[in-house]
């Protein structure tokens, strides 16, 4: 099982309808009447009947587990899927993340010239560039450094064809990250910030704390890990069908791309254990509205930003 791409995912082009919008909590829902007024509401309530039915959906479509041979020929050519994905959907699939500077602020280039030390960011699963491309397009610092992995080739062939892509301060490549060992053009503790933007969720359970060890051990002392990929009891994965659950909250969809939905606990857990420090752990609740069509859609996402210690605790 390798790293996908994040841009490619089509529930993640659901969340473009508020690409616009500023930082999520600063909209809410108080009269029920309003609710088509907006194309989304932050930090959405649930009350305990709506958990109840969204357990009950997801107990219902994960009872009957996928057979051992499909398994595995979904998990085993999962950089087939996903390249198939890309050749079938490279002219609509590019959605430029506005989001990205609100959300994560530190992706945005420091304000002061004399602040401007050199930087490198490292996106894993960068797909074709929704969040490598707008940073290097708003970006002036001329001394920074944007690598990409992604193990989908042809995800990484549309990439390099973008108008924005700069290669004299991005570099892009094909890499599985769930492997032991990394084929990178940078040193261990070197990394200032790696990205990890609905991509984790495509990864093997088994593999995702090999990833975090991975992660943790290429940032420099003080760097930083950004997460965000979706929680449990997103509407994604109330619609999934029976048949299609791999394992307990993990699925393929029909395109045959992989898809797990986090706890935030789970998430915490993952990346403490590896040896970060949270530093911000959200659930990102909200309630998108179709107004043409009256409809309401629940969204969880889940956020977190971690940590590399300066000084690493030594277990004695």
């Amino acid at each position: 099982m390798s790293t996908p791409g994040n841009a490619a995912n089509p529930a993640e082009l659901t969340e473009t309808t508020e690409d616009k919008r500023p930082k999520f909590g600063n909209r809410f829902l108080t009269d029920d009447n309003d609710v088509f007024k907006h194309n989304a509401w932050d930090n959405v309530e649930w009350d305990e009947e709506q958990e109840k039915e969204a357990l009950a959906a997801v107990t219902k479509n994960s009872t009957q587990k996928m057979n051992a041979e499909d398994k595995e020929k979904f998990q085993n050519d999962a950089d087939k899927f996903w390249d198939s994905f890309y050749g079938v959907h490279q002219n609509r699939f590019f959605k430029d993340r506005h989001w990205l500077f609100t959300e994560f602020t530190e992706l945005a280039a420091p304000h002061a010239a004399e602040d401007q030390k050199p930087r490198s960011i490292f996106e894993l699963g960068c797909g074709v560039g929704n969040t490598i491309l707008p940073i290097l397009k708003y970006s002036n610092e001329p001394q920074l450094k944007v690598y990409g992995c992604d193990f989908s080739e042809r995800a990484i062939e549309i990439l390099k064809t973008s108008k924005d892509y700069d290669t004299k301060r991005c570099e892009v490549f094909v890499m599985d990250a769930t492997l032991d060992e990394w084929s990178v053009p940078f040193a261990e503790g070197s990394l200032d910030i790696i990205v990890l933007i609905f991509v984790l969720s495509a990864i093997e359970p088994t593999k995702m704390s090999r990833v975090a060890g991975s992660c943790f051990r290429y940032l420099r002392p003080g760097g930083l890990l950004l997460f965000r990929d979706y929680g449990r009891y997103d509407m994604a994965q109330l619609r999934f069908k029976s048949g299609k659950c791999l394992e307990d909250n993990f699925y393929v969809r029909g395109d045959g791309t992989l898809v797990y939905f986090f706890t935030q606990e789970e998430v915490r857990d993952l990346f403490c254990k590896a040896g970060f420090v949270e530093e911000q752990s959200v659930v990102d609740r909200r309630l998108q509205v179709n107004r043409g069509r009256m409809l309401k859609m629940y969204r969880v996402w889940i956020q977190t930003k971690m940590r590399k210690p300066i000084t690493e605790t030594i277990n004695q």
